[in-house]
């Protein structure tokens, strides 16, 4: 078979999967942003409030992590040029580390390039044949793949149930060498908070291990954004694994894993991400450096931030929206059909609003959803603009 026709024949399949996209109006274009990601971007030479960027604190513009990005290029160039592990591991990314590990109150870190490189990096290097993975039922795409990489067992327990990881820990207290207990610290899609709590006692009852992804809780729970461990007050060595992310609140790129010296050393030698991949950029690591100087002394982008969220999902409610069980500034409008739910988008999009549909297979069928992410960067005015029109829209498609 020549390679045009295995070409064509791939390509065949490819377009009956994208035309049935298409027909049940799921098919999306890439919006383009011909600007800087803020509460307001330009998209194909329009303006529009902004309700679907992760950039929580307006960290991706902030002066002190600009100044600090040009500073690094200037000195050390534009890339690492090689893997951490034979010379690509720079002065910056050593301060980064400690930086982080200092913050987050843990023995060390490590960083890798991105929060899905930290996760299935970690996961497939720390567990094996003979052990298990427990995990909540809602956990993020790179924690499933990650599982998916190791050949441990896994298992399932419903969503932030306790009562089901109980269950799940009783019938698999013997036959298994390491247990590991894996949740989002903040769900991406739903917006609420793991009963991180709950989840260590009972780790420590049946002797499991903690990891806790905190992509969405970096740099908007606990103390100065320290994240779940430190918003429900645990100590941090309670639980084993903390992964964070460095792209979302902090504005910049990349992934961590804080933990104790063990773990880091072990996933020099191990996480497959971080030997086989080019160091982040020293520009990113610096500016990531700046973002936690900026965490640690500018609060009130935290108060910000939090009262916009406030406002926002109180007046969602008063609107007659469904906002799920939200308890952060991720705040899904459900919409549960998923067409209706990209009309929605549309209706927004055509308005001034830029306000993503997620549907399946992000989030599962019938639970198809606007998600809405307030940041500290929004004005009250331009939140109540987004509701207006969050109203007209809603009627008009009777989601309301």
């Amino acid at each position: 078979m020549t390679l045009a026709k295995i070409k064509n024949a791939l390509d065949s399949a490819l377009e009956k999967e994208l035309n049935e996209m298409r027909s049940k109006g799921l098919f999306r274009e890439l919006k383009v942003l011909e600007g800087r990601q803020g509460a307001v971007v330009r998209i194909r030479g329009k303006e529009f409030i902004n309700l679907s960027s992760n950039n929580y604190l307006g960290l991706t513009n902030h002066p002190r992590l600009c100044d600090a990005a040009i500073k690094a290029t200037k000195e050390f160039g534009v890339g690492a040029g090689a893997v951490r592990t034979i010379s690509g591991t720079m002065r910056l990314h050593a301060e980064l580390e400690e930086r982080i590990a200092k913050f987050k109150n843990t023995e060390s870190s490590i960083v890798f390039q991105s929060g899905f490189n930290a996760n299935i990096g970690t996961i497939s290097a720390v567990v094996g044949e003979g052990d298990l993975i427990i995990s909540d039922e809602l956990n993020h795409a790179s924690i499933i793949d990650g599982c998916r990489l190791t050949k441990a067992e896994r298992k399932i327990y419903k969503h932030k149930d306790l009562e089901s990881l109980e269950g799940v820990l009783k019938e698999s207290e013997k036959g298994y060498g390491t247990k590991l207990i894996i949740t989002d610290g903040v769900f991406s899609m739903d917006g609420d908070i793991a009963p991180l709590e709950g989840i260590v006692e009972l780790a420590e009852k049946y002797g499991a291990a903690v990891m806790v992804d905190d992509a969405h809780a970096s740099g908007v729970l606990g103390k100065n954004g320290r994240g779940t461990v430190d918003h429900f007050n645990i100590n941090p060595g309670r639980v084993d694994i903390q992964m964070g992310t460095l792209s979302k609140a902090l504005g910049c790129l990349g992934g961590y894993i804080a933990g104790s010296r063990d773990l880091r050393d072990f996933l020099v030698h191990r996480g497959r991400p971080f030997l086989f991949s080019t160091a982040i950029p020293p520009s990113v690591a610096a500016s990531c450096i700046a973002a936690i100087d900026v965490l640690e002394s500018e609060p009130q982008i935290f108060e910000k931030l939090w009262n916009n969220t406030k406002f926002f999902k109180k007046e969602l409610g008063n609107l007659g929206f469904d906002t799920g069980i939200s308890e952060t500034p991720i705040t899904p409008i459900m919409v549960g059909d998923e067409a209706k739910a990209m009309q929605l988008s549309d209706e927004l999009f055509q308005n001034g609003v830029f306000a993503s549909g997620i549907a399946f297979p992000t989030v599962p069928r019938g639970r198809a959803r606007i998600r809405t992410i307030v940041t500290a960067m929004h004005s009250k005015e331009q939140l109540e603009d987004c509701l207006g029109i969050l109203e007209t829209a809603g009627k008009k498609l009777a989601i309301i």
